[in-house]
């Protein structure tokens, strides 16, 4: 950790920093607006010294924090704020470019004089050009307003709406490095980060005012204003490592090569209807399906041919997947996470140990998130699916629709792994179902 003289001497006079005979550390509020990952894209608030972890010990002091959405000029949306055991969370929308400005009155507090902590944390993420049009927050007292133009960022400082000449901003990265920016007499600073990453950026004013708050008087109030983003704000590269992570992983999954087609007789349950039949998939993948039960039918085409879908070969001339590192998280137990570069569907991954383990994704009006429980290994030492959960959530609030787990099994039929039972538990705020099927009496079309 690197901390400048002259900036923990501006903490201490300040009074935000928090000091104890072992650490050094400044704590504010910063807002941290994530990729697409579990559950959807959030806006995270954290009370730390960096955007990137809270501490538990003061999430009654920050609980009464308040978030605004910014996602067209002017237009302020009031968003939902749920309190975590470290953090404050909101849902955003998973494909907008979009400010966060919020407001928190930390309490009173007494170092040489009894003073009122207020903080404003900020957050921007997206379209350079979309978020230069964003607006300032009229009742917010002091914000960072930020400009992106030629390759920098240009910092404002407003307090009560009117720019600080000559502010002093102090910027931190994920590993607590900090430099210090002078903004010109117009209130102007211009800085240019020097690689890639997360950053933070806060400045902070002292107000000569008395009042009080919760029953306890001050005689002054102090404001801290920060902004979070990452750099560059639109990613249009990839990383080769997260690349050929990606890839292994592809290439370590079972796949149908030489695939000749089947057919098998299927039974099972679904909603309570037994049914018998039999199934018929071409080496195009396609495929006839026929029951004595035509009302399941839907149902048992769309598991059988995700099936098929994830075994068929890929198009080994197709386009190479551009994907990037969306953190710095080397620990997460699920492995890091990875963002492709544009595309419809918001999607991220997680992989380890050459398997996606994680699949997140936008489908309009709801994201899921697949979690790999188990893989099994078939006789080629290749990953099979062998228990999987998919849970989804409503994209505007957040709720948790519905639960399915999946179990799959598998038999070698000469080189080809073939599907012998399928069932699916779906949990809901109607209950519980089960729904199964079974495979059998297994037959090649051709010798593969």
């Amino acid at each position: 950790m690197r901390l400048s003289t002259r900036l923990l001497l501006a903490l201490l006079l300040l009074g935000s920093s928090l000091v104890s005979p072992s650490s050094i550390s400044a704590h504010f509020l910063f807002v941290r607006i994530a990729n697409h990952a579990e559950a959807g894209r959030a806006v995270e608030v954290f009370f730390s010294e960096r955007a990137a972890a809270g501490d538990p010990k003061y999430m009654d002091r920050i609980d009464n924090t308040q978030l605004w959405l910014q996602s067209e000029p002017g237009k302020f949306q009031p968003l939902k704020v749920q309190v975590a055991r470290d953090r404050l969370r909101s849902l955003l929308p998973s494909q907008q470019a979009v400010g966060v400005v919020g407001t928190c009155t930390y309490g009173v507090l007494s170092r040489d004089v009894a003073f009122l902590l207020q903080h404003f944390p900020k957050a921007i993420n997206g379209d350079p050009e979309k978020l230069n049009q964003l607006q300032p927050l009229d009742k917010i007292p002091l914000e960072i307003t930020a400009t992106i133009k030629d390759g920098a960022i240009q910092l404002v400082a407003l307090a009560d709406g009117k720019p600080m000449p000559e502010a002093l901003f102090t910027t931190v990265d994920d590993d607590l490095l900090n430099d210090e920016i002078q903004a010109d007499k117009s209130g102007v600073a211009s800085w240019s980060p020097a690689e890639p990453g997360h950053y933070s950026v806060y400045v902070g004013r002292q107000v000569e005012r008395s009042g009080s708050y919760k029953g306890e008087k001050y005689e002054q109030i102090r404001q801290f204003a920060t902004l979070s983003f990452h750099w560059p704000l639109v990613r249009t590269s990839g990383d080769e490592d997260a690349i050929e992570l990606f890839e292994n992983a592809i290439k370590a999954r079972a796949q149908w090569a030489d695939f000749p087609g089947f057919r098998a007789t299927i039974s099972g349950t679904v909603d309570g209807r037994v049914f018998d039949g039999t199934v018929t998939v071409a080496s195009d993948g396609s495929m006839e399906l026929a029951t004595d039960e035509p009302t399941v039918e839907d149902w048992i085409e769309d598991r059988l041919g995700s099936i098929v879908l994830h075994r068929m070969p890929q198009d080994p001339q197709g386009d190479r997947p551009i994907l990037h590192f969306a953190d710095r998280d080397m620990s997460h137990p699920m492995g890091r996470l990875l963002t492709f570069v544009g595309g419809s569907f918001a999607s991220s991954y997680r992989v380890r140990d050459n398997q996606i383990l994680v699949v997140n994704r936008n489908i309009g009006r709801q994201n899921f998130t697949i979690t790999v429980l188990d893989n099994l290994k078939n006789a080629d030492n290749r990953f099979l699916p062998g228990s999987y959960v998919v849970r989804y959530w409503d994209a505007t609030s957040g709720q948790l629709v519905r639960s399915e787990t999946v179990q799959q099994r598998w038999q070698r039929v000469g080189k080809i792994d073939l599907p012998t039972a399928v069932t699916v538990s779906t949990a809901s705020q109607t209950g519980l179902q089960v729904r199964s099927i079974q495979l059998s009496k297994h037959e090649l079309l051709a010798s593969p």
